[in-house]
Order: structure tokens, then sequence, then C-alpha cells
């Protein structure tokens, strides 16, 4: 859950200083001053002079190494975005109503409800729910419960496997709702004893 928040954080740092960097590059070349510190005198200056591009001629070994880590700085960056922009919440449950057609049920409908019944659950003190998969096929259901610091987890896991998972699964109509569910407890001060 928290993974995206970072990734969008990351992406924002990211794009700010790509924004930055392009914008003052782009800037020295239409003709604005350069900063004091800057790597470039003017706009008729080079990225790369003569002497620093014919530097490495002799070894052989240097653009191929060159170009082979541009090569994975740019499929990395690709496979981040593609991580980024896959959809990985379910948006809708195909429910089977029995007559051959089927109803369509919102994910987060589904995510909230199991969710509220797994909060009503004797010692959990918060839930949430991810529900993951296709549409068509059996969804999945990611699970975080938040124990209270005197509550066992293994009957606690069992309750809301009994109750509220198939409790979701059957008024879905479902067939099977896997789940994977993570288990933690509240942090709480330490008790006295006296």
């Amino acid at each position: 859950m928290r993974r995206g928040a970072v990734n969008r954080v990351l992406l924002a740092l990211v794009g700010v200083l790509l924004l930055a960097l392009g914008g003052s590059v782009l800037a020295v070349g239409l003709g604005a001053p350069p900063p004091r510190h800057w790597i470039h005198s003017g706009p008729h200056d080079v990225l790369l002079s003569r002497a620093e591009r014919t530097r490495w001629r002799d070894t052989g070994w240097w653009w191929p190494v060159v170009i082979a880590a541009l090569a994975v700085l740019v499929l990395l960056a690709l496979w981040w975005l593609a991580a980024v922009l896959r959809r990985r919440r379910l948006g809708e449950v195909l429910v089977d109503t029995g007559d051959g057609a089927g109803a369509l049920l919102r994910g987060r409908t589904l995510e909230s409800a199991l969710a509220a019944d797994a909060g009503r659950q004797e010692g959990v003190a918060h839930s949430e729910i991810l529900l993951t998969g296709r549409r068509r096929t059996s969804p999945e259901a990611r699970v975080r419960l938040r124990l209270e610091p005197h509550v066992d987890p293994g009957p606690s896991l069992s309750d809301f496997t009994a109750r509220a998972l198939a409790h979701a699964r059957e008024s879905a109509g479902l067939v099977s709702l896997p789940a994977e569910v993570w288990l933690r407890a509240v942090r709480h001060r330490a008790e006295r004893v006296s």
C-alpha cells in the first residue's frame, strides 16, 4: 500500500530534477546568461569537446560500455514505468446471477465490505483490503490486519477466513477467493507490572 506512494514521490523528484536540468540547458541554449558554476560558457559551447570525445578512442572497451550502460538505464526506466502504470487493483468482479448474463460488482465495494466485516472482528484494530486479478477469473485478496496487542494471531486468522472472507466469497458468488494475509500488532506503550 505504501509502495505506490513511494513510487509517486520518487517519480515526482526525478521529474522535477530532469525538468530543471533540461529547462536550464534550454534556457542557456536560447541565450540566457549561464549561472556562475555552469559547466558550459554559453549557447555556442558544445556538450563534449573534441578532446573529450576522442579521449577514449584508442581503448576499444569504452564506447561499448557506455552504450550498454545507457541501454540498461533505458530498460530499467521502461520497466519502472510499466510497473507504475500497471493496474494492480481489480476494478470489477463478475458475479454469476444464475440467468447467464451476470452482474458487475465494483472491486472497491467488495474491498470496503470485506474491510468492514474484518474490522468488526474481535481484536482487529484496522484492516486494509486490496483485490487483484481479473474480473472473469477468480480474484485474489491482499489483506493487512492490525491486531490489538492482546490478540492471538492464529485464532484471529482462522476467524477472518471462516467469517469475513467466506462471507465475501459467498455474497459475490465466487467459487474461491484466495487471500494473502499479513498480520501486524498495533503499537502500544509498555504496561507496568507491579
